[in-house]
């Protein structure tokens, strides 16, 4: 565990003392991220409905960034290093590479054991709908759940206590969603880590962001099946069958043990490759 002191000198002022209290360095970064895409996207619905397809959220995937690097660069005073473009296209590479492999293996043995059957397709076009969210959700969630809440978690108390404490507030996060089961939640938790992994591992975003973004959008735009509670629109139809623990019931793939398995495979792997190059605090 990281025995880092983080205590304030008096002689600061004020405002600089209460943001050097992790908790509430926290809570600002947070919201220096969210505020301004929640602010873009509720402008956006000043524009026409035929007028603003899919940029909304790409704008305010940016504006999360921007905010997120005012947070860093004036607040944290350090360089945002975690999304530095040198080396970026390699590292989201991949990220999305592995995300295909989690798609493919999850899907592949749901669909051998019948807990899936594809009963036919809509028009391709639907395949580029969730495009614009899914970019948006994976970067939004990155900056927040991994940046901010692990990274802040690992700077002040050391790794383990970053994996576990970030894990529960992602579950916690997602616990609206309909459908949400214990099976869910696990697999939540699981996801969870194997993102921290990535990111642990890289000491970057971009290889949690691609294999967060390759899932969700492949999962979403693929196959016509609810993913963490989300309704189903993908090109693929598919119905379910057999129990809930293995279809994954009304909360979709992600609810299902397979897909825990295959994440817990990933989460080792990265945690573990990260704990041999001495990413681990």
């Amino acid at each position: 565990m990281s025995t880092q002191q983080y205590a304030v000198p008096s002689a600061m002022p004020l405002r600089t003392r209460i943001l050097h209290y992790p908790l509430i360095l926290a809570i600002v970064g947070i919201l220096a991220t969210i505020v301004p895409m929640f602010v873009t996207l509720g402008l956006s619905e000043i524009v026409p409905k035929p007028l603003r397809l899919g940029w909304p959220m790409l704008l305010s995937a940016a504006v999360a960034v921007a905010g997120y690097r005012w947070f860093v660069m004036r607040l944290e005073r350090r360089p945002v290093t975690e999304l530095a473009l040198a080396g970026a296209g390699r590292e989201l590479w991949r990220g999305l590479g592995i995300g295909v492999l989690l798609v493919v293996a999850t899907y592949s043995i749901l669909l051998i054991s019948g807990a899936f059957i594809i009963t036919g397709a809509v028009a391709p076009g639907v395949l580029l709908k969730p495009f614009p969210e899914q970019v948006m959700v994976a970067i939004f969630e990155e900056i927040v759940f991994r940046a901010i809440v692990f990274g802040m978690l690992q700077k002040f108390w050391g790794t383990k206590i970053a994996l576990g404490v970030s894990t529960v507030i992602f579950v916690v996060a997602h616990m609206p969603n309909e459908g949400f089961s214990v099976l869910g939640a696990a697999m939540t938790a699981v996801a969870s880590l194997a993102l921290s992994g990535a990111y642990l591992l890289s000491g970057r975003l971009w290889l949690p962001i691609g294999l967060h973004f390759a899932w969700n959008f492949l999962c979403d735009a693929v196959f016509a099946v609810s993913v963490s509670g989300h309704a189903a629109r993908g090109w693929l139809q598919v119905s379910t069958s057999g129990p809930a623990w293995l279809s994954g019931g009304d909360y979709g793939v992600e609810g299902s043990i397979v897909t825990g398995i295959t994440w817990s495979m990933a989460a080792i792997a990265l945690l573990v490759i990260a704990y041999r190059r001495g990413h681990w605090r």
